[in-house]
């Protein structure tokens, strides 16, 4: 007697095998890797709409018409506002101003700041304590926290013509006609570079100390014993080491200076004669006082443009400089 086995021959690749393998793909496809993220990155993404990319793309839209604001028409104008914007001599001065700027806000506070900071870090750190060194760096930091307003008061009270305590020592020594500090063409600007480097100096101070406190001790103590000087350590050792503190501080700072407008309002208004004119406060010029919500809003727009560029050339820079040291090595 025989038995037989019946066996089911496998499907093969016929049209019910596709289908099966088709359905169950979907089951083993794996979540993006970014979605465990979202409940965190959601409310950044958010506010920056709300905050930035939605104010941003209605002030691109308000650039493109001729409006008083309000309830006033908005009449279509096109690029309009731009054309007029390259026969503006306002405009162009306002951009010459923001040079002036950098070199307040960005190139003084940061060779000032570098310097200062290696001397309280390396020098009156180790003769006086730590404790000094944090007092005074404290100290070149308070303009920081001050409000805008408070600063410009107070050196309005310093730079007045008539009252200011600075004309007040100068004929106290025999000047009979001082300077007009605030109210003269030629020394205006300067003044308020002045102000801005007060105001600026403690920021990359802060910075600058913060990151010497990573750097090893050894390489001074070692340095030193070789019979290195402070100033040989400070090129050899100090600025090698925080270069990437003094490219966040460039870039902060440059982006601070192109977009600088509290010190401007409350000092001096842009002049006299625009001569302290920069490009935000043309804007808010155009937009409140003469009712160019169209016209102001261009001026922002490629003060925003200007910005990003600027930045993007200083983290190009960054990111190639951190290359050659890797490169290096």
């Amino acid at each position: 007697m025989t038995t037989r086995t019946d066996t089911v021959p496998d499907a093969g690749p016929g049209p019910a095998r596709e289908a099966s393998r088709a359905t169950a793909a979907p089951r083993r496809r794996r979540r993006p890797a970014w979605l465990p993220y979202l409940p965190y990155l959601l409310p950044g993404a958010v506010a920056f709409v709300v905050v930035i990319g939605y104010p941003f793309v209605m002030n691109v839209y308000y650039s493109l018409f001729k409006w008083r604001g309000g309830m006033a028409p908005m009449r279509w104008y096109g690029l309009g506002n731009y054309a007029d914007l390259m026969n503006d001599s306002a405009f162009w001065t306002s951009f010459q101003n923001s040079i002036a700027m950098i070199l307040a806000m960005v190139v003084a506070p940061t060779l000032i700041g570098l310097v200062l900071a290696a001397v309280l870090f390396d020098y009156l750190g180790r003769r006086f304590g730590p404790r000094v060194a944090a007092f005074l760096r404290a100290t070149y930091y308070l303009p920081q926290i001050l409000p805008v307003a408070v600063a410009g008061v107070l050196w309005n009270w310093i730079l007045n013509s008539q009252t200011g305590a600075l004309n007040v020592i100068l004929r106290g020594i025999g000047i009979e006609n001082p300077p007009n500090w605030l109210g003269d063409t030629t020394t205006a600007l300067p003044s308020v570079m002045l102000v801005l480097i007060w105001v600026q100096i403690g920021y990359p101070v802060v910075i600058f100390m913060s990151a010497l406190q990573r750097v090893d001790p050894e390489l001074y103590e070692a340095a030193e014993l070789d019979g290195a000087g402070w100033w040989r350590r400070f090129r050899a050792i100090t600025i090698p080491q925080i270069r990437p503190e003094t490219f966040v501080v460039t870039l902060t700072c440059t982006v601070a200076a192109l977009k600088v407008f509290g010190p401007i309002y409350v000092l001096t208004r842009g002049g006299p004669e625009s001569s302290t004119l920069v490009p935000s406060y043309y804007s808010y010029l155009n937009f409140f006082d003469k009712s160019k919500v169209g016209y102001g809003a261009a001026v922002a727009t490629v003060l925003t443009l200007v910005i990003i560029v600027v930045a993007v050339v200083i983290l190009a820079l960054q990111s190639r400089a951190e290359r050659r040291e890797q490169e290096g090595r």
